[in-house]
């Protein structure tokens, strides 16, 4: 039997409920034919009109804000690709026949994404159920309301202003946190552009929609004897203020330590004792990489952290997984760590990262592991700040990655 054809654009039309489509700018893209009719308005009173143009908030009623949280879950949707439920609302409507008429109105909104191919959000789909006649549901004779459905009227709506209310207060909160969280961790991490003679670039990208910020680190350094610099990168496990705290606490350490350890395993064997004594340091991973540029050698070691790449200058990548351990603090009795030697030729890049720019849920890590390698590859040439604008945008999600990022790129 032949598969019959569907049309999509005609159920679209005839879906039960109110549906709308609206462009990222919050212009009406499309309407089906209920929202035409709930609303009160005609196509085109609405197809291509802002949303709070054709629905702005009653300003006879100081207290409305319909449109605020609207607005807000709407944005929401935009920034994170993700749908968005929203509390029972309060949206007064204007009668289109009579200007300066309002009716309380009363909807349960819900806002999705529908993504293009490159992942962005091309439009939301905003889908609203009226439910007004439901709180407003009354008995017996005409003017003469049940109080009880008033009174549940009255609870359920207070409820839902209460619930909608709390979200805004924590949100605000968690965004407090996140912003001084950031700025604690910009003060603390450095930023140069290059260490002793050698080009560098370093990146970093906070968690997108989540608290989890500020547990990444990195940290370049001069050491002694020659042409030698030190590069690592750390994750501390945790979020907010607290893991900035223990970010910059480890980061300092390590620093420290890189300039007077005879190697990077025995600056990690120091930096573990202190990570043990922190409280939040728990689980935390590191790298560390001793470059002798005069020698063309690099000595790493590894506490539980993704390897390290090093491209070489004919285009062989090459993972630094041979000197790798336990996270810092996992020994109560820290023994010597490992740690390995390579060699490179001049022009050969090094690539330190966090975990953010490889893992994604349901994929084994060596996916990830094997796309930064391949464009490492593909654009080795680049200068380093080039190579890692081009690396956060091939390898990170459209929307962002749901965990921190750091990212160092050194041209040796």
């Amino acid at each position: 039997m032949a598969e019959t054809a569907i049309d999509y654009g005609a159920v679209f039309k005839a879906l039960p409920g109110m549906v709308a489509l609206l462009t990222p700018e919050l212009i009406y893209a499309d309407v089906n034919e209920e929202f035409v009719r709930v609303s009160g308005r005609s196509r085109e009173q609405l197809i291509g009109k802002y949303l709070f143009d054709v629905f702005p908030d009653n300003p006879n009623d100081p207290a409305a804000t319909g449109m605020r949280n609207l607005e807000a879950s709407l944005y929401r949707v935009l920034a994170t690709g993700e749908r968005d439920t929203m509390a029972l609302q309060r949206y007064d409507v204007e009668d289109p026949e009579r200007p300066g008429e309002w009716s309380k109105r009363y909807w349960s909104p819900v806002n999705a994404p529908l993504l293009g191919s490159d992942g962005k959000v091309v439009l939301i789909l905003h889908r609203v159920e009226e439910v007004t006649e439901l709180i407003r549901a009354r008995g017996g004779s005409p003017g003469k309301p049940n109080s009880r459905a008033r009174v549940l009227e009255a609870e359920l709506y207070t409820r839902a202003r209460e619930l909608q209310e709390l979200n805004e207060r924590l949100r605000q909160a968690h965004s407090r946190e996140r912003e001084v969280a950031l700025a604690l961790q910009e003060a603390m991490l450095p930023a140069p552009r290059q260490v002793r003679n050698h080009p560098a670039a370093v990146r970093y990208r906070p968690a997108v929609g989540a608290l989890n910020v500020c547990g990444d680190w990195y940290d370049l350094v001069d050491l002694v004897g020659g042409d030698r610099i030190g590069v690592a990168v750390g994750d501390v496990v945790g979020h907010g203020l607290e893991a900035a705290g223990v970010m910059g606490q480890l980061r300092s350490a390590l620093s420290a330590a890189s300039r007077v350890a005879a190697g990077p395993a025995q600056a990690l064997d120091v930096l573990g004792r202190y990570a043990h004594v922190i409280n939040g340091a728990e689980s935390a991973t590191a790298v560390t990489t001793f470059i002798d540029c005069d020698r063309h050698v690099i000595t790493y070691s590894s506490a539980g952290h993704p390897p390290p790449v090093l491209v070489h200058a004919d285009g062989r990548t090459e993972f630094l997984d041979q000197a790798t351990d336990t996270p810092l603090d996992a020994r109560p009795d820290p023994i010597p760590r490992p740690q390995a030697v390579t060699t490179f030729t001049p022009g050969a890049t090094l690539v330190l990262y966090t975990d953010g720019l490889i893992e994604r849920r349901r994929e084994d890590i060596d996916t990830g592991l094997e796309r930064l390698a391949g464009t490492l590859r593909e654009h080795r040439d680049q200068d380093p700040e080039s190579l890692a604008d081009t690396v956060l945008l091939e390898l990170l999600p459209p929307g962002g990655a749901t965990d921190d990022t750091a990212l160092i790129i050194v041209r040796l």
